[in-house]
């Protein structure tokens, strides 16, 4: 166990001023293959074994902030026609583009709790990518994974549950990667809050690690994912892009990553040390403000090899991790040019924005939406989740007259890209800020649709526009058959404040007056529907007890189709089955955790003391009630579960991986001359960009301390939960096929989600966690099975001691429900014996 749980809670309580660690580990692990892999890294090594010592840094290193067309670009190999790669985000599409698509944020996204959604999201967004020349797509993401609900970037992610989390990134990944586009799964890890996310050190134990926060990562790695971005915080005081343990044990090692790893922008601490301890890429490129090379990695890192501190087989694995990755997806076959700038929507301009210079066309304005309007539209109706229905006020028949309230149904009168990054909170709420964001090519506000509708229907309309003239609000409310009110609730990156929250949110309430406006139209009209865009739970439990509101809807970050996937399911031309990706608690304290805002120091201490429990978990343990439980969402029919069962495979034995792996390969001789590293005679820079070149070919002769173990390439021992893309490949076999009958007792055609959770049985786990779901359409009277695999991994907790997945002797009992507290079937399975333990 490197810190042990008892740590944790000694410091949380300022039980002593010793300092949460994990043990270093090396060398960082050399990638080799495997399955999915195999023929990408034979072509990254006929590549990577051309090149020469300078070109092998080009591909490494970033060539600075907005140096050429893209987010990131790194160097190129001209000498092999090859051009530099390109990076961008973000994860709802492309970012500082036009003719692009908008998509529902992550949080929407996994509110479908549909594979198939999620997996064709993930397609269009590579296409989008693709169509704009990108080589690799920065997201999706799964840190933050959500651990606390006012952490500003949970909204990008797939929610606080790991297993839901794991499904949906898999997917994404296997779509964006299947149009020809890497994708880079962030961040990793623990940067869950956006208040010093640049130097907090989120402190935990390696249960938790394994269990909750590296268990959708693991997922990424299983699905193939080309790349992971290592993230700004540090983790037990050592920075997420130089953790050797991270990075080198846990992801290259334990989970057999065979891709590259980036540094998210600026998160590199350090030159030679960030290289041993697992980063293969630098972004954007500046670092070391001041030094000779104006970065970490480009000159700092030829020299680091030439005078021997960074070995060639080091240098070699970060380039063919790299090019691996690029072949994996077919790159060197689907690559275009890139065909916009970053930096401008000007037709004409540099190419290269930073210096000013290489004055061409840069942006082609290449439209790269296809249908995938209708994708956005689909997947903003079936993420909605509806909490309250009373008296089938949903959906809507032809109402004789509907009030439309708030300003969130409105368009931003600047326009839906009025603010740099969606910077504002202005009109209606359909995503984030940050630079998880995307230019709309359009965006249909809700009252735009719904006023759309009335017209079709021949019912009077009436829309107030604002939040905050209450006796409109009420005068119009109060003459309409139905008032459809409307609030928000947004955050973002913490890279500037909004309404004086810094990306986190300083709390949980609806923004720009919302309670206050829903009390005011609900006092007036006994029909009240509550509709929230927001990027995660706000307290609401006063509104779910009025009884003059009779309905509720989360519409979430639902993207450019916002008012046409709203209205879609309001008058039921889409049956909601939407199932919240979160916990809605009835008080801020209700979750257990809170965001460090406070510290004097730059790097302040946050011990992850609950474990575990997180969301869901912690309300079941602390016996709270919510306002709404995870998994819960309401349908306009009803669905009834019978006939569970529960059949034992025969998998055989979980095997702990053993044996070595090959010694570290290198890939071509280097020229160790420094004078042919020099820049060439007579080449011209452009300024304020990177090169590989050094400046002087008299070595620094500084001493330097290098870690132990780093440079040694001899084979090296495997890990027992080790094994290629995504650790042992036992974890992944079937031990139990859990399955049960869903049927539609309603009146309506409709979808429902049944959910899989597995009590591990332990006095110190969790009442259940969440181990499978489906999606089952059904017509009224129909009914359908369900089937769920289980696996050594779903039924496993982690053993710190072992370092391994290990079955408790406790028993297991398998539920079957709609929620993660209505759990209408359960079965305790039968006891397998399934571990073989080498001594």
């Amino acid at each position: 166990m490197r810190v042990s749980g008892a740590l944790l809670l000694a410091l949380a309580a300022g039980a002593g001023a010793q300092q949460a660690t994990f043990e270093p580990s090396f060398p960082s692990p050399w990638g080799s293959g495997g399955p999915g892999w195999d023929e990408a890294y034979e072509k990254a090594r006929e590549f990577v074994s051309k090149l020469t010592l300078l070109e092998k840094v080009n591909l490494t290193t970033g060539t600075g902030n907005q140096a050429d067309l893209c987010t990131g670009n790194t160097g190129s190999v001209p000498r092999l026609n090859f051009r530099h790669l390109c990076l961008q985000d973000g994860p709802v599409g492309v970012r500082y583009t036009d003719l692009n698509s908008v998509f529902p944020a992550g949080i929407s996204a996994a509110a479908t709790w549909s594979r198939s959604l999620l997996r064709r999201r993930g397609e269009a967004i590579g296409q989008e990518f693709g169509g704009k020349g990108i080589d690799i797509h920065l997201g999706p993401v799964v840190g933050p994974l959500g651990r606390d609900p006012a952490g500003g970037r949970n909204f990008e992610a797939f929610g606080p549950d790991p297993y839901l989390s794991g499904v949906a990134v898999a997917e994404t990944i296997i779509g964006v990667q299947s149009a020809g586009v890497i994708a880079s799964v962030k961040h990793y890890v623990l940067n869950e809050q956006e208040h010093f996310r640049s130097g907090i050190s989120s402190n935990l134990d390696d249960k938790t690690m394994h269990e909750l926060y590296l268990w959708p990562f693991a997922d990424a790695v299983h699905a193939g994912v080309g790349s992971v971005m290592c993230s700004y915080n540090q983790i037990n005081n050592s920075y997420a892009c130089e953790n050797s343990y991270v990075l080198n044990k846990l992801l290259k090692n334990e989970l057999g990553f065979q891709g590259f790893v980036v540094s998210d922008w600026g998160a590199q601490h350090s030159s030679f040390v960030s290289a041993l301890t697992g980063l293969d890429m630098t972004m954007p490129g500046e670092g070391a403000y001041g030094s000779t090379y104006g970065s970490y990695w480009g000159g700092a890192l030829t020299e680091a090899v030439l005078s021997g501190t960074v070995p060639q087989w080091r240098l070699d694995d970060m380039v063919i991790r790299i090019m691996a990755a690029f072949y994996k997806v077919g790159r060197d076959t689907k690559q275009t040019d890139i065909n916009y700038s970053s930096w401008t929507y000007e037709t004409e301009g540099p190419q290269y924005w930073a210096a000013k210079l290489g004055n061409t066309t840069v942006n082609k304005h290449v439209d790269v939406q296809a249908d995938h309007g209708d994708l956005v539209r689909e997947i903003g109706a079936k993420a909605a989740v509806l909490f309250k229905n009373v008296g089938k006020a949903l959906p809507l028949v032809k109402p004789k007259s509907i009030a439309v309230i708030g300003e969130d149904a409105q368009d931003n009168p600047d326009g839906p890209n009025g603010c740099v990054d969606r910077i504002c909170n202005n009109g209606t709420l359909a995503m984030g800020w940050g630079s998880a964001t995307a230019e709309y090519p359009y965006l249909i506000a809700p009252a735009t649709a719904l006023e759309k509708q009335a017209e079709a229907d021949g019912t009077a309309f009436t829309n107030i526009k604002g939040n905050f003239d209450l006796d409109a609000a009420r005068a119009a409310a109060g003459k309409s058959s139905v008032a459809i009110v409307f609030a928000n609730a947004n955050s973002g990156e913490g890279y500037t404040t909004l309404d004086g929250n810094f990306g986190d949110r300083n709390n949980l309430t609806l923004w720009k007056g919302g309670d206050e406006l829903i009390q005011a139209v609900a006092s007036v009209n006994p029909n009240t529907v509550v509709v929230i865009h927001s990027v995660g739970p706000v307290l609401i439990d006063h509104i779910k007890m009025n009884p003059n509101v009779s309905a509720i809807l989360w519409a979430g970050l639902p993207g450019q189709e916002s008012g046409n996937s709203l209205t879609d399911v309001l008058y039921g031309k889409v049956n909601p089955q939407g199932k919240t990706p979160f916990t809605w608690g009835k008080g801020a304290n209700d979750w257990g955790v809170s965001i460090l805002v406070n510290s004097s120091s730059y790097t302040p201490q946050q011990d992850f003391a609950e474990g575990v429990f997180i969301d869901y978990r912690y309300f079941d343990r602390e016996e709270i009630e919510p306002t709404f439980e995870f998994g819960f969402g309401l349908s306009y029919t009803k669905f009834t579960y019978s006939d569970l069962a529960a059949t034992l495979q025969d998998p055989g034995e979980y095997l702990p991986a053993s044996g070595a792996t090959s010694p570290a390969p290198t890939y071509g001789e280097l020229d160790m001359d420094p004078e042919n590293a020099l820049t060439p005679e007579g080449f011209s820079k452009i300024p304020k960009f990177i090169y590989p070149y050094i400046t002087s070919a008299t070595l620094p002769r500084t001493p330097v301390d290098i870690p132990a173990g780093s440079h040694n390439g001899s084979a090296q021992p495997v890990l027992p939960a080790g094994g290629p893309s995504g650790g042992n490949p036992d974890q992944y076999k079937i031990v139990y096929v859990i399955t049960a009958s869903i049927t539609n007792s309603g009146d309506v055609a409709g979808t429902e989600i049944p959910q899989l959770y597995l009590s591990h049985g332990g006095p110190t786990e969790p009442k259940v966690v969440l181990r499978g779901f489906e999606e089952v359409s059904l017509e009224p009277g129909e009914t359908k099975t369900v089937a769920f695999d289980l696996t050594y991994r779903d039924l496993s907790n982690w053993d710190p001691e072992a370092e391994d997945w290990r079955l408790t002797e406790y028993p297991k009992t398998a539920y079957v429900g709609a929620s993660s507290r209505d759990l209408r079937l359960q079965k305790e399975l039968p006891p397998v014996a399934t571990y073989k333990v080498s001594l």
